[in-house]
């Protein structure tokens, strides 16, 4: 199985001066955990980090210390841009695809298992969890408009597993269309193609905000990992 790990964005939500995933969190950078988890996984066979050039020289390190063999992806300006960057690196022979958010480091090894045994079934998927909140959505001026119906609703997650056919696919449409999307399945949404929902745990959170670290830190902790 083929994974593009997702790395090429800033901290500006976090709040800070470099890339989040450099940041640390229970004595290790974020995206070292992340590593951890990709490393254990049993069907990963070809991995590809799409970051910027700049962190290059901090993220390399990283990937020798867990003895991986990382293919280097010069990212874009945006996520989408940068998936699509990794799709058009992946080696000819790449049939699937998985798809992981870097910040995702508490991800456990077996989901990315359970999506690659999926997507070779056949079957888009990506992880998600079901919404515990209820949502509102509410209107420019600041009231609410409508309650979704929370037994209806979930949140995507990552790794999201695709055909590479299908996915590149998907991309060119949206280039065509101008179509900005922040998940891949979103793609797969817009042209009307089923993704199948694979629950994951809601501990799989993306580091985005000084809270998260927080949050990542002790639920790292409390598996003994630190």
């Amino acid at each position: 199985m083929h994974l593009l790990i997702a790395a090429a964005g800033s901290g500006t939500r976090m709040g800070a001066n470099c890339n989040k995933l450099l940041l640390k969190v229970a004595g290790k950078p974020v995206l070292a955990w992340t590593f951890e988890a990709v490393k254990a996984a049993k069907s990963i066979e070809w991995i590809g980090i799409v970051a910027q050039p700049c962190d290059k020289e901090a993220i390399i390190p990283l990937i020798e210390e867990h003895s991986m063999n990382v293919h280097w992806i010069d990212g874009g300006r945006t996520r989408q841009e940068s998936v699509q960057l990794g799709l058009a690196a992946l080696p000819l022979e790449a049939e699937y695809v998985l798809i992981h958010d870097g910040a995702r480091c508490l991800v456990e090894s077996d989901l990315f298992d359970s999506c690659s045994k999926l997507v070779q079934q056949g079957v888009s998927v990506i992880a998600a969890t079901p919404v515990s909140d209820t949502i509102k959505k509410v209107s420019k001026d600041g009231f609410i408009a409508n309650t979704p119906e929370r037994s209806d609703l979930w949140a995507a997650q990552t790794p999201q597993a695709f055909s590479v056919q299908e996915l590149k696919k998907g991309h060119q449409t949206a280039l065509l269309n101008g179509w900005s999307v922040t998940d891949d399945a979103s793609l797969f949404e817009k042209l009307g193609w089923p993704v199948k929902v694979l629950e994951s745990s809601p501990s799989n959170i993306k580091v985005t905000t000084p809270f998260d670290l927080v949050i990542a830190d002790a639920l790292i902790k409390s598996r003994g990992k630190d």
